[in-house]
């Protein structure tokens, strides 16, 4: 038995939660697959695998392997590449965490690109605005935004969007125009109801800053909430460049106090803790960087117009 095919078999069992799903990403039957797997267990004199009519998930043993396993294929992954040099093409599969709405807007996009670029690499992209486990999730790389909760993480910033105060044209003409931060009092927002969002905030113009808190009727938990309240005209938002990127783009809506400052939003590459991050998933955060970098931001005469 080729112990390293063995793993990686196994690997793609745990990850597709099926026979049938690992079997068609290796291009094999399931037989084969199934067969593999029962000639690691009887190798190992351990069970890898509970099997019920609700599929497959790993025993305790399973988890451990699977850990050991992944990290082992990543590491020969590394060597390959290290030996072949810098031009070397990634392969397997990477798995990626992103929130839903910069995923829909900033890396979905992307992705034909980026497998262009690796043809022999597959990618999983699970979306979730709340954080996941790494380790538990088999994630390599999770993008993350805003203020990272626990300062152990395995971290690189990989991109800074600036925040503004955002509304539709037709909530403008109806409730009027803020000129100053604490005119903010008299409108409604559509408050982000999650950390890097919130109520208060701290806005800078040259030497003098101003602390305000906005009120809002309506609180969403997730992104795409607050731009949907936002096109419906529930209120104006305070969000980064990248919530609203295609409508500040179109002109579809307005950007208001912009020659004040709030604190930008950063963007994080995130890796498991303890081990190496992978090739693929640092060629993968770089790419991203590269990405978001290379786009154009709104010229100061554009954001000008926005405001007017």
């Amino acid at each position: 038995m080729d112990r390293m095919a063995a793993m990686e078999t196994f690997v793609r069992v745990v990850d597709a939660g099926s026979f049938s799903g690992a079997a068609k990403q290796l291009r094999l039957g399931q037989p084969a697959v199934s067969k593999t797997i029962a000639q690691l267990e009887e190798r190992l004199g351990v069970r890898l695998l509970l099997r019920s009519t609700h599929g497959l998930s790993p025993t305790e043993a399973g988890r451990n392997f699977y850990d050991r396993a992944k990290r082992a294929i990543e590491e020969a992954d590394e060597a390959e590449v290290a030996a072949r040099g810098a031009g070397a093409a990634l392969s397997g599969r990477l798995r990626v965490c992103a929130p839903v709405t910069f995923a829909r807007l900033h890396v979905m996009p992307r992705l034909p690109l980026f497998l262009a670029e690796h043809p022999v690499l597959d990618v999983d992209v699970l979306l979730s605005d709340a954080p996941k486990d790494l380790i538990e999730g088999g994630i390599d790389v999770a993008l993350r935004l805003g203020e990272l909760a626990d300062s152990a993480m395995t971290a690189r910033k990989i991109g800074q969007s600036q925040r503004r105060v955002i509304g539709s044209p037709a909530y403008f003409a109806a409730m009027g125009i803020p000129q100053t931060p604490a005119d903010l009092a008299e409108h409604q927002a559509v408050v982000y109801d999650q950390p890097g969002g919130g109520t208060a905030w701290t806005f800078r113009r040259g030497a003098v800053e101003m602390s305000v808190s906005v009120e809002g009727r309506v609180r969403v938990s997730a992104a795409e909430g607050v731009r949907e309240g936002v096109f419906a005209g529930l209120g104006l938002a305070i969000a980064s460049d990248w919530m609203f990127a295609p409508e500040l783009k179109s002109g579809a809506l307005k950007v208001v106090l912009a020659d004040w400052l709030l604190p930008p939003h950063d963007l994080w590459a995130v890796f498991p803790t303890g081990r190496q991050a992978s090739a693929k998933a640092r060629v993968f955060a770089s790419f991203i960087e590269h990405q978001l970098a290379d786009e154009a931001a709104p010229p100061a005469e554009a954001l000008k117009k926005l405001a007017t």
